[in-house]
């Protein structure tokens, strides 16, 4: 059974920083970062890929996030600078084992973390 763990989750003002962890057993391969908003659909925000390292990015992130991978401590982080109250969201650390994260397609990921809140103020 696949645990994700999200962490380092909190609030700042708007120009802060923060960085999100997300840890397991071990990681189930392709990764990802999606975040959800209330009243808002789920949405992604950066991938991956194990193997390569190869990076994606959401254009409304692109340039102040970055996502990386620690595969000796199977820890995934997102690192996320210049944050804008847009940004306040619950973010979910998402892993997928044979093929590579969709950031439009949610629904095809099967592992999920339960979620750590970022909240940007103004």
């Amino acid at each position: 059974q696949v645990q994700l763990v999200e962490s380092g989750g909190g609030s700042v003002q708007a120009g802060g920083t923060l960085t999100l962890s997300c840890t397991a057993s071990k990681l189930p391969g392709n990764m990802a970062w999606f975040r959800q908003a209330p009243g808002k659909q789920r949405e992604g925000v950066a991938g991956i890929y194990r193997g390569s390292g190869a990076t994606y990015y959401a254009n409304s992130v692109q340039g102040r996030f970055t996502i990386s991978q620690d595969n000796a401590k199977n820890t995934v982080y997102l690192r996320m600078n210049s944050l804008k109250p847009e940004d306040t969201a619950m973010y979910y650390c998402a892993g997928r084992s044979e093929f590579g994260i969709s950031l439009q397609r949610p629904s095809e990921v099967p592992y999920w973390g339960r979620g750590t809140q970022v909240t940007v103020s103004s």
